[in-house]
């Protein structure tokens, strides 16, 4: 068996111990983990992975998807994901400041040979896994970099606190630019866990139809954004009789909404992470755990390789119990950003070689050692669990040659969660029409504003800038409570 420290290796380990387990499901088709290996190798025989470092997948979901993710990862380079649904100048965007050689989609996969050879695994643990774009301070996406042995340590620490395996299925919910969609991949292939993707269709109908997906093929694990979880809580029959785990992670998780689902036996967890310290730092297991008295829960206790500690403005750590910066170290910091845009300084070398990732959430301490997030130190706001800096949607918005000038600020439901709203001073002949389809050809929609707000002109204070306080403010209904 191999021990190397990369995710291709501790795939292959797998499907050498399990050949016959099943890996990948779909309604039309599953395969083993033996057959994927190949499919893997058939992948590898369309190009020459020395020539290349990173790789662009824009791929629907499914089983060549996975293959040719795990393809590029043996061929020794890293990958960069992109949905095909993303506006098609921030996925260039993203593909050419990752300067990827060669992007594979769907027709590249196609009519591959049946008799490929075996080839050699050139992974390498400190090798780029992946880049994952985020949005940015700067106007422009940025490049999140991860390599190899990160991802193994999270596969690591996910069996040994979840005690998944052979046997289990992951639902594969996740678009593939966000980390837990590395989560439900790789936290289950790498440990023998069997991954069931549906089809678009029902991914994106009805919830009733997502869960009879699951019940058909025996999904025991499910994870993602407290907001589907909270929408299985509101018709609890929904749910499979399968699922055992269900894991929260990318926003805040309210006890409204487990009331349901945690009398069922079924293990829920609140998970704690950035994607710049792979996926997740922290664990809190919350189906048998007390709310906190605004009714949400501690992020918990850092998982196994990883260590966080809260630390004051001077990076030394506060005394027990005080607020702080939640910092985290350990083997799960990635390697940083491409380009070295500004945000780089969050990543800390100290004198003796230790790194860790100053993320920029304030939290405390517990007594039990639990940690508790609180707020944000700057403006990134969290829209249905997707990092977003409104800095990013109003440059944007600003390119837009129909508005003088406009802003973005976020405000926060009755639920407690972000949305967004743009001022704006149009010109004559403006067109909202117009100016949506403008910055959806930019951004994901998610980062939309919800709303926008025509202004004969932009409030400002007499030190020349922004007044927030004299901005109208446009109130939203919660519909998460």
């Amino acid at each position: 068996m191999c021990d190397k420290k990369t995710i291709y290796a501790r795939f292959h380990n797998v499907a050498t111990l399990h050949p016959d387990a099943i890996a990948v499901i779909q309604d039309d088709r599953s395969v083993t983990f033996a057959e994927l290996e190949r499919l893997i190798d058939s992948i590898i025989d369309k190009f020459d992975g020395k020539k290349h470092k990173l790789i662009g997948i824009v791929m629907q979901h499914g089983i060549m998807q996975i293959a040719a993710m795990l393809a590029v990862l043996k061929s020794g380079a890293g990958y960069v994901p992109a949905e095909p649904f993303l506006p098609a100048k921030r996925r260039d965007y993203m593909m050419k400041t990752a300067c990827v050689s060669l992007i594979i989609d769907d027709d590249f996969c196609r009519d591959l040979p049946e008799d490929a050879p075996v080839f050699e695994d050139r992974s390498e643990p400190d090798g780029i896994a992946y880049v994952l774009y985020t949005s940015g301070t700067t106007g422009k996406p940025k490049g999140v970099v991860v390599e190899n042995h990160s991802v193994v340590n999270y596969a690591e620490a996910f069996e040994a606190e979840m005690k998944v395996g052979i046997g289990d299925v992951m639902l594969q919910y996740s678009v593939c630019s966000f980390d837990i969609f590395v989560e439900e991949v790789f936290a289950s292939l790498l440990n023998g866990v069997a991954l069931a993707v549906p089809t678009p269709e029902i991914h994106n109908g009805p919830l009733a139809g997502l869960m009879e997906f699951c019940k058909r093929h025996g999904v025991t694990i499910l994870d993602g954004f407290p907001y589907l979880i909270a929408d299985i809580n509101k018709d609890i029959s929904l749910l499979p009789p399968t699922v055992k785990l269900i894991i929260s992670g990318g926003d805040v998780v309210r006890e409204s909404y487990i009331t349901n689902l945690k009398d069922k036996g079924i293990k829920i967890y609140n998970t704690y992470g950035p994607s710049e310290t792979t996926v997740c730092s922290n664990y809190f297991r919350i189906d048998n755990a007390a709310a906190l008295d605004d009714g949400t829960y501690p992020i918990g206790k850092s998982v196994k390789g990883v260590e966080v500690k809260i630390l004051g403005n001077d990076l030394l750590p506060v005394a027990h119990g005080e607020e702080g910066e939640i910092c985290i170290f350990g083997k799960g910091v990635g390697r940083g950003y491409l380009g070295n845009p500004p945000e780089q300084a969050n990543f800390i070398t100290l004198p003796d070689g230790t790194r860790f990732y100053r993320s920029g959430d304030v939290g405390y301490e517990r007594p039990d050692g639990n940690i508790v997030f609180l707020h944000r130190r700057d403006d990134q706001v969290m829209i249905l669990g997707r990092r977003v800096e409104p800095e990013e949607v109003e440059n944007v918005l600003n390119e837009y040659r129909g508005i003088e000038r406009g802003v973005v600020h976020a405000f926060i439901d009755q639920g407690g969660l972000h949305y967004l709203v743009a001022y704006i001073v149009p010109r004559a002949g403006f067109s909202l029409t117009d100016l949506k389809s403008w910055m959806k050809s930019k951004l994901v929609d998610f980062m939309i504003p919800e709303f926008f707000v025509s202004l004969k002109h932009i409030p400002i204070t007499h030190r020349g800038k922004l007044d927030v306080n004299a901005l109208p403010i446009v109130l939203k209904e919660a519909e998460y409570k």
